[in-house]
């Protein structure tokens, strides 16, 4: 499933740079992930890179954007 990004974020900006796909972008208060672009960084990293390098763990797994 594509990742979003919860309000726990603190717009720190550690994660956009990391996507390969270029799914996370800036929004009004935090950052979001276009779930039709987030690959979960399938066949570039073993886990979302996202997740990995946030310091307060806002990407989580979004139950309303499964793999397809």
């Amino acid at each position: 499933m594509a990742y979003m990004i919860t309000d726990e974020c603190i717009a720190c900006g550690a994660c956009e740079p990391e996507c390969p796909v270029g799914a996370i972008s800036e929004g009004d208060d935090k950052y979001v992930i276009d779930p039709n672009k987030c690959v979960e960084c399938v066949g570039y990293h073993d886990s979302p890179n996202c997740a990995a390098v946030c310091p307060v763990d806002a990407p989580q797994p979004d139950p309303a954007h499964p793999r397809k």
